[in-house]
This record gives C-alpha cells, structure tokens and sequence, in this order.
C-alpha cells in the first residue's frame, strides 16, 4: 500500500488548528476534523489516520482534499442538506415569539415554560430554546421589555438566521445598546459595537 502524502501546513494554520482543538467550545465534529488534518500533517497513512481519529478512512480522504482546497475555513462549514434537522418550524416559532411579546395567558401577569409549552402543542425544551435564541425572559417582569416595533419578529429571524448560517468569508458586526448581550460563537470575525439600538 502507498503511503499518503504529508498534508503540507503552515506555521499559522497550525497554530489556529492547535487553538481550535485546546477551546473547550469547538464541536466535536470539528475537532475530529482538525486531528485528521494534523495528523495527516504527519505523514500517517489514511488508514492510521482514520483509526486516530475515529473516523473512516472515506471521511479522511473527503477533509485533507477540502482542506487542501479551502484552507481551516473549510472545517467549520456544514454542506446543504447535513446538520440535525430542525424539529420545530419558523412559523411555529414566530407564533411563540409574538404571544410571548404580545398576549399573556388568562389568569396570569406573563407565559411560563409550561402554559406557552401546552398553548403550541410543543415540550417546555422547545419554548426554553425559542425563548434563548430571541433573549427572551418573560418571568423577568421587572426588567423584561416588550418592543413596540411591529417588525421586530421579522427583524429578530434574520439577526439570528446570520448567526446560524452566516456568510462565507464575511464579517459579522454586532451593534446593540445592552454589554450583557452576547455574540454566539462563530469562526468569522466578530465586531462588537455599542450604540443606540434606535439610531
């Protein structure tokens, strides 16, 4: 059997590939993707690579060529149609957003986990996962505010859908009036700026 070639790997690439592997907030799938590429800096064969790894030796082969291509970049980008497939639709989610920031449920000053959970038909997971995507806290009555603003739904899908699927080789800039929130983890450069969300 021929040996495989050194992936050849830049002083910098390996740098960040080594900085990607130590942060405890890279996803698995992506730390299996960056052993393959160090290890096939090594000179390893694709068969010990591929038991090193945990991977098969088919998904080696598919990472050393798409990096080779594409550069650290490429270890990071789910292709169209792979990915966990989302379990909950937009306009099921809009519909819980917009109650959330419109109706309260009879008898009650604001929704909970469970009544919003049984008045869409979904488990109280789903409304705690909507209700973190948007940074929505309903039970928070003395500080949580509701936008006037009939778009904001709208608007809020779209910031979010950025940082879910955002554009290849572009920047990301986060401009928002409140320090506490946060910007999600992503490999494109982020900017935050603080300003008058109004302006």
């Amino acid at each position: 059997m021929r040996a495989a070639t050194a992936l050849e790997l830049s002083q910098e690439d390996r740098a960040q590939l080594e900085r990607w592997l130590r942060a405890g907030k890279t996803p698995q799938d992506v730390a299996k993707r960056i052993r393959v590429v160090l290890l096939a800096a090594e000179g390893l064969s694709n068969v010990r690579i591929a038991r090193k790894a945990g991977v098969s030796r088919p998904t080696v082969l598919l990472w050393r060529k798409r990096f080779e291509a594409e550069g650290p970049e490429t270890l990071w980008k789910v292709r169209p149609g792979r990915g966990r497939k989302r379990s909950i639709s937009d306009a099921k989610i809009r519909a819980i957003v917009r109650d959330t920031l419109e109706n309260k449920p009879e008898g009650a000053t604001h929704w909970s986990l469970r009544t919003m959970a049984a008045r869409h038909g979904v488990s109280r997971s789903t409304v705690q996962k909507v209700w973190k995507m948007f940074g929505l806290k309903p039970h928070r009555t003395k500080t949580f505010k509701l936008s006037r603003d009939p778009e904001f739904v709208k608007k809020t899908e779209d910031v979010v859908g950025l940082y879910l699927d955002p554009p290849e080789d572009g920047t990301v800039l986060c401009v928002d009036g409140k320090s506490q929130v946060q910007v999600l983890d992503t490999p494109l450069r982020v900017t935050s700026s603080k300003t008058n969300p109004t302006e």
